[in-house]
Parts: C-alpha cells; sequence; structure tokens
C-alpha cells in the first residue's frame, strides 16, 4: 500500500465521516421542527437515505437559513426548562423550611400549639428527630 492509498483512504473515510455528522444534524433538524408535516418529513428522510450527497446537499440549500433559527430556539427552550428547575428545586429546598417554621410560629403565637410541640415539630421540619412517633 502506497502512500498515494493511505491518503485517499483517509480522505474517504473524513468524506463519510462528514456525511455522517451532517446526517444527524439533517434528521435532528428535521423532527425538531414542528411546522412541517409528518409526510414531509419521511420524502426528506427518504431523499436523504437514496440519495445521500445529494439529499444533503439539497436540504442544505432548501432549508438551511432555518436550520440555525430552530437550533436557537431549542436552546432557549432547554435554558428556560433548565432556569425554572433550578428555581422550582431552590424554592422548595429552601422557602419550604422556612415556610413550615414560618407557619409553626404563627400556630404557637396563636395559641393553637404549646411551646413543647412547637419545639417538637421544628425540630422535625428540621430533621433534627426521626419521627414524632419513635
Amino acid at each position: 500500500m502506497s502512500l498515494w492509498d493511505v491518503l485517499l483512504s483517509i480522505f474517504w473515510f473524513m468524506l463519510l465521516v462528514a456525511w455522517f455528522w451532517l446526517l444527524i444534524g439533517i434528521i435532528t433538524d428535521l423532527f425538531r421542527d414542528p411546522e412541517l408535516s409528518g409526510g414531509a418529513k419521511a420524502l426528506w428522510c427518504l431523499l436523504l437515505i437514496v440519495l445521500p450527497w445529494i439529499g444533503v446537499v439539497t436540504y442544505l440549500i432548501v432549508r438551511g437559513n432555518s436550520m440555525t433559527g430552530r437550533s436557537i430556539a431549542q436552546a432557549q427552550k432547554n435554558e428556560q426548562g433548565s432556569q425554572q428547575y433550578v428555581r422550582e428545586t431552590a424554592g422548595s429546598s429552601q422557602g419550604g423550611i422556612a415556610d413550615e417554621l414560618g407557619k409553626l410560629a404563627d400556630l404557637r403565637d396563636a395559641g393553637r400549639i404549646s411551646a413543647a410541640d412547637y419545639d417538637q415539630a421544628k425540630a422535625r421540619v428540621l430533621g433534627l428527630t426521626q419521627s414524632v412517633s419513635s
């Protein structure tokens, strides 16, 4: 095997890798687009499989401009979901305990529970005791 054959093999391998990369990106973009019908998605997939390079180049020419917009919209949606999850998680762990303690203090101040009951419930909320029944 000569050096030229090795270089040619590397070139064809890299071309194959590039096609797989584009194919995955295009199929991801196809199924991310809510405006495209199921039949249109199937036709694009068929074109990409039957005529691989022609299908990829055609897709990039026809729908390439809007690929970035859909990608940015998906990234923003993921970021909003992540921020909402962090807010909910932080709110439930921090605010939850504070809210519980505030409610217990209100009940004690209103005379609905005794100071001993308040201390026992406070310890349970803060996780200082295992349970009331033990």
